[in-house]
């Protein structure tokens, strides 16, 4: 994939782009809260499907109507930062809803429920979908409490032959990563710090691709530009419904989903002004005279390998939406 995935209501960057942390988990991938100790599986397949189709209710009533609040309660973290801000910047846009609506249908569900203690808890539901099929759309939920509500938190388009194949228990239970796993080439809660040191550096602890060496060589090729200069600014995400979450993998390593933010700053030469597009215009504040402030929310899926001592991270996929714009300060 070249570009980042533009998916209505969910993705809807300005520029193109290329797109989990337990939820404070322990190293061990368990925390204890209320006194709940015993592993169990997050969820029954049950529980899992019926998550899944609550959120697609959601976002579909969202999707038709352009209307943030319909599924603010079933979306949250990187995934919830990017669907809310495109549907904002398309409301704004289309006060009356979205005139080319058309319902979001997922099949050939797969899913992998990981055995922990305590809470959060999370699933990823593996699926086709009816935008895109020959891709296999990863979701992850997450539950953060006994009266929360499961929320969509991931998502990310992978080539089916590139999906790997999951560790699971003779009950078919998954087995989740903890957050600072020594015996991976990154450990998860290092991803995104990493991942942005890539960006802006570059180094060995990822294997070249889209969402890496071509992502950097773009954005470095349109730092300058004439009458423009580009400054990226990038930072993991780490925190509550942003921390990375993963699952181990049969050959040992895992597969990690982990979020980023992105500062992207346009200054003009003097006499000019940056272009200012249609989704960043329906969220900008400010003025735009000579610069201007795009924000974005990221989201990725990476095979880490287990460590070796020269594997390197594969960034699988990615996805970002605008979140925010300003104009001078």
């Amino acid at each position: 994939m070249s570009k980042a995935r533009r998916l209505r209501g969910l993705c809807r960057p300005v520029a193109v782009a290329a797109t989990v942390t337990a939820l404070s988990v322990t190293a061990t991938g368990c925390v204890t809260v209320h006194g709940e100790r015993e592993v169990l599986p997050t969820a029954t397949k049950a529980e899992a499907a019926k998550a899944l189709k609550d959120f697609l209710t959601a976002y579909n009533k969202a999707d038709k109507a352009y209307d943030p609040a319909l599924d603010a309660a079933r979306i949250t973290g990187p995934l919830g930062a990017i669907n809310q801000g495109g549907l904002k910047a398309r409301h704004a846009q289309y006060p009356e809803g979205n005139p080319k609506h058309v319902p979001l249908v997922l099949t050939d569900v797969k899913y992998s429920i990981p055995k922990k203690a305590g809470w959060p808890r999370w699933f990823m539901a593996d699926t086709k979908a009816s935008r895109r099929s020959d891709l296999r759309w990863l979701w992850v939920f997450t539950k953060s409490g006994p009266d929360a509500l499961w929320r969509a938190t991931y998502l990310n388009l992978v080539a089916p032959q590139k999906v790997p194949r999951l560790k699971k228990d003779k009950d078919g239970w998954a087995e989740p990563v903890g957050v600072g796993a020594e015996d991976l080439a990154i450990a998860p809660s290092d991803l995104g710090e990493r991942y942005t040191s890539f960006l802006k550096a570059g180094g060995k602890g990822f294997a070249p691709g889209d969402h890496t060496t071509r992502w950097k060589a773009l954005r470095d090729k349109n730092s300058k530009r004439a009458g423009l200069v580009v400054q990226y600014i990038d930072e993991p995400r780490n925190g509550g419904p942003f921390a990375p979450l993963g699952l181990r993998t049969e050959d040992g390593g895992a597969l990690v989903f982990f979020s980023t933010h992105h500062y992207e700053k346009q200054t003009a030469a003097k006499g000019l002004s940056p272009r200012v597009d249609a989704n960043a215009k329906a969220l900008l504040k400010g003025e735009v005279r000579q610069s201007l402030l795009l924000t974005r929310a990221g989201n990725q899926v990476a095979v880490d390998p287990k460590k070796s001592g020269g594997d390197r991270v594969t960034v699988l996929g990615r996805m970002q939406g605008l979140t925010g714009a300003k104009g001078d300060q």
